[in-house]
């Protein structure tokens, strides 16, 4: 039988979710905020509606134990989001967690060793894929969103809709990307997509209405960076000359 708490926090989790879709927030926030509530409200039996300062702490100090300081922020986010906006509630605990400070330089990926991986990536989609992000200095999510109507061939730049921050910005196109990317639409035909899904192979992608799968591709980079023998971490990175990939 269903507890009165149980349901209030459904009722609550369902506002919750209504509120981070109004603000806009991109579907990867919009989970992580809501898996904070799921996972707090289970951690207190659906009691979450009026937590001390106390209580706060002894949970993110459990959820430090078997997550990462970037899983705890989340959390924190996501539960300062429901107290504002669906309980209507002061922050407990203003000052809770301060996450360190680390300061990396990013790794970067040569041409040398793109080329390598381009050259080992066999699956036609999937290394201009790689080879676009690259080139562009892309995100994952940002290369899979991108549709044909986003590629400026005359000013030489493409449209990043979208972006971080929901913030849309223009990159320059360089000759040889375009060059790629138009072989490579010679060969699936898609009128809307640049990088339309493979479930049907090469011959449909042209009906194609939905883009790379994001694990297939994650896969295959972690698994050609293996083969290659990269150790890097693979961050966007801007090259405006590679060897074409087709």
């Amino acid at each position: 039988m269903t507890s009165s708490s149980e349901t209030d926090f459904k009722q609550n989790y369902q506002t919750h979710l209504k509120h981070l879709k109004l603000k806009g927030l991109q579907p990867k926030t919009i989970e992580a905020y809501s898996r904070a509530i799921r996972r707090i409200g289970a951690y207190f039996d659906y009691h979450i509606d009026d937590l001390s300062e106390s209580q706060l702490t002894d949970y993110f100090s459990d959820l430090l134990e078997s997550h990462s300081w970037s899983s705890v922020k989340l959390d924190l986010y996501g539960l300062k989001f429901f107290y504002t906006y669906v309980l209507n509630k002061p922050w407990p605990a203003l000052k809770l967690i301060k996450p360190p400070r680390v300061q990396r330089l990013p790794d970067i990926v040569t041409v040398a060793e793109a080329g390598r991986l381009f050259t080992m990536t066999h699956t036609l989609s999937y290394r201009v894929f790689f080879f676009t992000l690259y080139s562009l200095g892309l995100r994952l999510g940002e290369g899979l969103r991108l549709t044909v109507a986003d590629i400026d061939a005359k000013r030489l730049r493409v449209h990043i809709r979208d972006a971080k921050g929901n913030k849309d910005r223009l990159v320059p196109l360089p000759a040889a990307t375009l060059t790629c990317l138009r072989r490579f639409w010679l060969v699936h035909r898609n009128p809307v997509l640049l990088f339309p899904n493979r479930h049907g192979g090469l011959k449909s992608a042209h009906l194609s209405t939905t883009p790379l799968d994001r694990g297939g591709v994650q896969a295959t980079l972690r698994q050609v960076a293996q083969d290659c023998g990269l150790k890097k971490r693979l961050p966007r990175t801007v090259c405006a000359t590679a060897t074409l990939p087709i």
